[in-house]
């Protein structure tokens, strides 16, 4: 097991991280910006270590620093979380050449996976479903509207290097196209530097279903059950629940074993996350593979009562996965609330600024997630997440209203934040029922600022 583990990351993931090394008994060095200097994890960890300035850029992104810092301070291993560098291939390499373990998979992996043109390929090469769409990269955008007419709208154009939202435009009519593919490549090359298009018949309203994957380096591959989250906002995910009222255990079945198939032809290992999208009559298809931990990890850990991360650093430092399929077995139900600092009377705007005060839930079946206390200071610089709200019960009815006290409970004074709309969404009946998907916040937006407002 490694001695020393450094940390590229920051806020409530950097401590999740720190944690579960002090159980290990493993050492932690942590790189933070002169932003973070305050923070909990500078204060948690062994060795904390201020790398560079507010910018993510010469901070959090800066390869050869972090690169230095690790070896000076002979650092077996870097575990970069999520986000910032954990999906960046040149990094993964970069740890390799210089000796050091990246706590993830290796670069062609992230390669294969993280082009999403390449990943649909080799999808439908190992029999798993993808969404119809172009068979390989469009070139521009008069190729983008002769693909759409074959396919038939709407139509998704996606970047292949994309993620979380950015990239992506629909389109509905052939009038559409040229200025969604012009806007989608726009936003790719500006956020990814990679202007690769591709594009998706659209699924309208789907289910947004992804399975946890666990694999080592022996070629063991298991699931953990998937979470459904499919309520989001503007491709970002907000609230997210395991397991899915969706699913049948048929279903259920049939798509974890596509899930484990997706990662068995990807040669993969580590932590990872098969994403699908679930239409209204039960037809699933692959959309993309994470190659890193996922932000809403607990909900997996709450109902299979696995440690992802710890198996994450298990299998990085070359030991086998501690369970078997058959060892998995799921118990109730759990939900995650992301807290963010974000206005949802205002298009959910940035609320950055200083927490005056701030109590969290507790009791039985509530776990937080939180690198934030009173006096912390939500920064413009990074996301806007201040903490993930996780809780557990017997039945999907009892976690919904354990969320209901927790939120209750929850008090963050000093900036605003999109509690009170989360609050709204675990009283309202389709949610209840357990009918939504992924056009749940858009269609229902309006009713639930009016009944946040009612609020006092």
């Amino acid at each position: 097991m490694f001695k020393r583990i450094l940390i590229a990351n920051r806020n409530e993931i950097a401590l999740r991280i720190i944690r579960c090394c002090r159980e290990m008994d493993i050492e932690t060095v942590l790189i933070y910006s002169t932003a973070d200097k305050d923070s909990l994890p500078v204060e948690l960890a062994t060795y904390p270590i201020c790398i560079g300035p507010a910018s993510a850029r010469e901070s959090y992104m800066n390869q050869e620093a972090i690169i230095d810092i690790a070896l000076r301070t002979e650092c077996e291993a870097i575990h970069p979380g999520y986000g910032f560098l954990s999906e960046n291939s040149s990094f993964a390499k970069k740890c390799q050449d210089n000796g050091i373990v990246f706590i993830g998979p290796n670069a062609d992996i992230i390669d294969k996976m993280g082009d999403k043109q390449s990943a649909r390929k080799l999808m439908m090469e190992n029999n798993v479903p993808v969404v119809p769409g172009s068979k390989g990269l469009i070139k521009d955008s008069a190729e983008a509207l002769e693909i759409a007419d074959e396919i038939g709208y709407p139509v998704l154009i996606k970047a292949s290097a994309g993620g979380g939202g950015r990239g992506m435009r629909k389109a509905f009519t052939k009038e559409e196209v040229e200025s969604a593919f012009n806007e989608a490549r726009a936003e790719a090359v500006a956020a990814f530097g990679n202007g690769d298009m591709y594009m998706e018949k659209l699924v309208l309203k789907p289910r947004h279903i992804e399975f946890q994957i666990l694999g080592d380096t022996f070629g063991n591959i298991i699931h953990l059950g998937e979470r459904d989250c499919s309520i989001q906002r503007r491709n970002q995910k907000m609230i997210e629940e395991a397991p899915s009222r969706a699913l049948s255990d048929e279903l259920r079945n049939k798509m974890g074993k596509a899930a484990v198939r997706a990662a068995v032809a990807a040669g993969y290992y580590s932590a990872g996350t098969v994403e699908f999208v679930l239409d209204s009559d039960d037809n699933f298809y692959f959309i993309e593979m994470n190659t890193r931990i996922q932000v809403e990890h607990p909900v997996t850990e709450m109902v299979s009562g696995v440690d992802i991360m710890k198996e994450q650093i298990r299998i990085a430092a070359g030991l086998p996965l501690s369970y078997a399929q058959e060892d998995i077995k799921l118990n109730g139900y759990a939900i995650e609330c992301r807290i963010n600092a974000e206005n949802p009377l205002d298009n959910f705007r940035p609320a950055p600024g200083k927490i005056d005060f701030l109590h969290l839930p507790a009791g039985n079946g509530v776990r937080v997630e939180t690198a934030a206390f009173s006096g912390y200071e939500v920064s413009m610089y990074y996301d806007s997440m201040i903490a993930k709200i996780i809780v557990h019960a017997p039945t999907r009815l009892e976690a919904i209203r354990k969320m209901r006290c927790a939120l209750e409970e929850l008090m963050i004074k000093g900036v605003t934040t999109n509690e009170r709309f989360q609050y709204i969404v675990m009283y309202h009946p389709e949610y209840l029922k357990g009918k939504y998907n992924t056009a749940f916040i858009e269609e229902h937006m309006d009713e639930i600022i009016e009944w946040s407002k009612s609020i006092e």
